[in-house]
């Protein structure tokens, strides 16, 4: 008979657990878990992307940003759609006031391109439940470090439907009954 549990077999023998018994481990979540009772990025009701083009001059990026109040732009293919990266406004706003580049660069200057070789993504769609976005967002989903944006894909990854914050997350559970 196998175990269902998911310590480690030197924990289990710690904690004179044997290995055929079967333990259910939960997992650790924050406050917030709770209050997602079943929602879905699609709850978090995320505005629609906004993209740049890699030739596209960073103050026309910086406008855009500035009229709908975003902290994060994709950018994608001219040709393809592809997403290829990202702009981070309040690093961009860091890279001009330093000098390292101007309003009149194109934003292939300043975006933070994607590592296509050798990374592993997590895919990130309306159907993500919230609770899978705020370990994203912790680092917790395939190792990675923190992150403070998701870029919202259909199941395919073909087109960026939108970006959802971790400031999102944090909107929605105090907008939400207890």
């Amino acid at each position: 008979m196998s175990s269902t549990s998911t310590l480690p077999s030197d924990m289990q023998d710690l904690l004179g657990l044997q290995a055929h018994q079967d333990i259910p481990v939960i997992p650790v979540r924050s406050s917030w878990a709770s209050k997602y009772r079943g929602a879905t990025v699609e709850d978090l009701d995320p505005p629609p992307a906004l993209s740049s083009k890699p030739t596209d001059p960073i103050s026309t990026a910086l406008l855009n940003a500035y009229e709908r109040d975003y902290t994060h732009l994709t950018v994608v293919s001219e040709d393809t759609r592809a997403l290829l990266g990202y702009l981070n406004i309040p690093r961009l706003k860091q890279l001009l006031k330093n000098g390292s580049v101007r309003d009149h660069d194109s934003v292939d200057k300043a975006m933070q391109k994607f590592r296509r070789k050798g990374s592993v993504y997590k895919v990130i769609t309306m159907d993500t439940p919230l609770e899978e976005l705020e370990e994203f967002f912790n680092g917790g989903v395939n190792g990675g470090e923190p992150q403070d944006f998701a870029v919202v894909t259909d199941g395919a990854r073909r087109f960026v439907l939108g970006v959802a914050t971790k400031g999102d997350l944090e909107e929605f559970v105090k907008r939400r009954p207890a």
